[in-house]
């Protein structure tokens, strides 16, 4: 994620869980049930290596990096803040380098290790081979804490030898090895191969840019509350602070070194809230005017929802299938003092609508979120090659409901975090000629983007007006 690792960054924007399918899947419980802190202490770099390898090997089971520390920390109580965000940083960086690191063990390895042993080397591996940055830790230190994890857990001490041993000779014949593991595509992009693909098919002149934009460690983007201050007033306040940042949006504020949510001026007061700056521009795309009902269909965690009312007093209505993420949109909306609707339905179905159009419709649809791997490095190795026809299925069918409910004149906002057209141009398309909706100015498709004017994910706007 950065080397901020105690920062919880939204999760990915209404991905549909992938499912996991039996020839991808192994056991890993009896390695997850283990105390392992037992014989290792909590502040210690073996602690968090053997956590972080728990968490990434439940990823390679079909669980989402998140869900899956979450996982690791509930069986660990011991685990200390601290601890957790080392873990959770070794896992990201790990994930990040999933290709390379597999390349590098199958060159070095004897034989095809145990899961977790695997999972332990890749994130030894990830943390000696940081890329355009300085090393986190001593290589030494790495190599002797990874021994030391592999030691004190059950389903690894047998591989501890290898392990030294793999580790070793990487820090002996470091540039032969990786000279020959990045002859391989998914070592030297860190992708798997059909994701190199699709890319290179939907954007031929810019497909190493796009991966390599997603590879990078994402910005903490800040989203200025314009109902509380304005963003020169809150650049003065990072500035007095000690913070330096960047406007990279109209209201979007880029620190230059993330922090934690609870070191941020203003964020308990609901001056700013954390949301990358692609998705900044939906509520202002939507024009809400006051008194206006607004539907906010897949709302969850609710960044979107709030900056609507942020931008404008109106009746908002704030949807998604899963209660408990929900729970978060109504979580950030007592923080900002916000007030809106929450309906726990899907987005397919009417069972839950009294009827009443809706002057304005956010359509935040499920998608593969190919523009996010960014923030959500797991992603890539989670998804697979079919993913992006059946969850254009689903959201064709979620766009054709809304619409429906959309009132004559009324306006409807489109929006993917996918950069396969399929999942967006496509779609857009046809959902125009199927209900004859007239589409208006919008940014289409923004391929993800960093630099000193912009930094934003990957997303698609779509805008339509349903006929008076």
């Amino acid at each position: 994620m950065n080397k901020r690792p105690t920062l919880s960054l939204k999760s990915p924007a209404k991905p549909a869980a992938p499912k996991l399918r039996a020839s991808h899947a192994r056991e890993l419980k009896p390695a997850l049930q283990t105390h392992f802190q037992t014989k290792l202490k909590p502040d210690s770099l073996a602690y968090s290596l053997i956590g972080a390898a728990s968490a990434i090997a439940q990823v390679k089971t079909g669980t989402n990096l998140p869900q899956a520390l979450a996982q690791v920390w509930a069986k660990q109580p011991d685990t200390t803040p601290q601890a957790r965000g080392a873990m959770q940083d070794i896992a990201y960086r790990a994930m990040r380098q999933l290709g390379q690191s597999e390349a590098l063990i199958g060159l070095m390895a004897p034989k095809a290790p145990e899961p977790l042993v695997a999972a332990l080397l890749s994130c030894a591996l990830a943390l000696m081979t940081a890329p355009d940055e300085t090393p986190p830790y001593e290589e030494f230190t790495v190599v002797d804490q990874t021994v030391t994890a592999a030691d004190a857990h059950p389903d690894t001490a047998r591989a501890k030898g290898m392990v030294n041993a793999v580790l070793r000779r990487f820090l002996r014949e470091r540039k032969a090895l990786l000279d020959t593991a990045l002859l391989q595509p998914v070592a030297k992009w860190n992708y798997p191969q059909w994701w190199i693909d699709a890319v290179k098919t939907a954007w031929p002149q810019q497909w190493q840019e796009i991966l390599a934009t997603g590879n990078a460690p994402p910005p903490l983007t800040l989203r200025v509350n314009r109902s509380k201050t304005t963003v020169a007033e809150y650049l003065d306040k990072l500035a007095d602070a000690g913070m330096a940042a960047s406007q990279i949006g109209p209201y979007a504020v880029r620190l230059e070194k993330p922090v934690g949510v609870q070191l941020i001026p203003g964020f308990a007061e609901g001056e700013v809230s954390v949301q990358d700056a692609g998705a900044q521009l939906a509520a202002p795309l939507l024009d809400v005017q006051p008194g206006m009902r607004v539907l906010d269909a897949c709302a969850a965690p609710g960044g979107k929802t709030c900056h609507i009312l942020e931008l404008a007093d109106a009746q908002v209505t704030a949807l998604d299938a899963d209660p408990k993420r929900l729970a978060r949109v109504g979580e950030n909306l007592d923080r900002l003092q916000l007030k809106a609707t929450l309906k726990a339905a899907d987005a397919q179905n009417r069972d839950w609508w009294d009827g009443q159009q809706f002057d304005r419709i956010l359509a935040d649809v499920p998608c593969t979120a190919s523009g996010i791997v960014r923030r959500h490095p797991d992603i890539r190795w989670l998804r697979r090659k079919g993913d992006a026809l059946q969850l254009a299925t689903l959201s064709g069918k979620i766009l054709d409901n809304l619409w429906q409910m959309l009132a004559p004149g009324g306006k409807l906002l489109f929006v993917t975090c996918s950069l396969w057209p399929q999942e967006s141009e496509a779609q857009a398309a046809a959902f125009a000629v199927r209900h004859q909706a007239v589409r208006l100015d919008a940014p289409g498709q923004l391929l993800p983007a960093g630099g000193s004017g912009q930094d934003h994910d990957g997303l698609f706007y779509a805008l339509f007006q349903k006929n008076a």
